[in-house]
């Protein structure tokens, strides 16, 4: 059994070999090739765990994840992936960081603006560098805007990435609305239960990533940004359907409808033609994890 920590994760599988594998993953789960169980939830959403199967490799991975949103990380997790006689155990924190980034780096490559430049992100936790990661990683990005309630973090945060990328312009915000004025790209990583911004704060070009809620009861994205966006894609729409409280509200109330969702699997291999406004809404499934998981396995 080998036994990775977190630093072995960062230094086997870079966001660009995230991506890439986290695409391939999708692209599995749309031809049939997982088999998905549900994920299963205790209390209220502060332990998860997810598993996912590859038929054709005959690997699987399982994640448990504790959930604390009062502390520091607010995530803790370990995977653990098996397959053809060998077995891994990771950190899977960092795995489920770097996939989430992974994740919307897919999304932003086939949904943003080729020119875009300019990336607002709102949030500053655990999530929050890795999103950033994943969008330089497919666009050319010039300008970024790291907006936070705390000035403070928000700073560090800039700071820190500004040392990993010396040649992108990154500056500390708290105000949302100022932030996204003029964004190409917005990404949400935040644990808030209301929506950050109204729809109309956006520019009219613009592509809207949103990560941070993963319960029925948290909402980063306003309702009229999904009824109104061009494109609305989500990881998976029964998870979606379970879990994002944006997404829940949007079709209950009848404002949005399931057949409005397209999955990110199948829609890789459609003609898009985004325009406008377009979302990505993520909470997150088990072929990510897969993705990385095997990853670190065949290194």
């Amino acid at each position: 059994m080998r036994v990775l920590s977190a630093a072995d994760v960062r230094r086997i599988v870079s966001m660009s070999a995230a991506i890439d594998a986290v695409r391939d993953a999708f692209r599995e789960l749309a031809a049939g090739n997982f088999v998905l169980p549900a994920r299963q939830i205790f209390g209220d959403g502060t332990v998860l765990v997810m598993s996912a199967y590859h038929s054709p490799s005959g690997t699987a991975v399982v994640k448990k994840i504790g959930i604390a949103l009062d502390q520091v990380p607010a995530i803790r997790a370990t995977v653990i992936w098996t397959g053809g006689g060998e077995q891994l155990v990771a950190d899977g924190s960092s795995i489920t960081t770097l996939r989430t980034g992974a994740v919307v780096g897919v999304a932003t490559d086939l949904l943003a603006p080729a020119d875009a430049s300019r990336l607002t992100l709102i949030g500053t936790g655990a999530q929050a560098p890795d999103q950033v990661r994943a969008v330089l990683a497919v666009r050319r990005i010039a300008a970024v805007t790291v907006t936070g309630r705390s000035a403070d973090r928000a700073a560090a945060l800039s700071t820190s990435l500004t040392a990993e990328f010396p040649d992108v312009k990154f500056t500390p915000s708290t105000s949302v609305d100022d932030a996204i004025a003029d964004a190409d790209i917005v990404c949400c990583a935040t644990s808030s239960s209301t929506p950050l911004f109204e729809a109309d704060a956006l520019p009219e070009r613009v592509h809207v990533n949103a990560i941070g809620a993963f319960r029925p009861t948290m909402r980063e994205l306003p309702r009229d940004l999904l009824t109104t966006a061009s494109i609305v894609i989500v990881d998976q729409r029964e998870a979606a359907l379970e879990e994002s409280g944006e997404i829940i509200d949007a079709v209950t109330s009848g404002a949005l409808s399931t057949e409005d969702l397209l999955e990110l699997g199948p829609a890789l291999s459609q003609p898009l033609e985004p325009t406008g406004r377009t979302v990505f809404k993520s909470v997150g499934i088990g072929p990510q994890d897969w993705a990385i998981a095997a990853a670190l396995a065949k290194a």
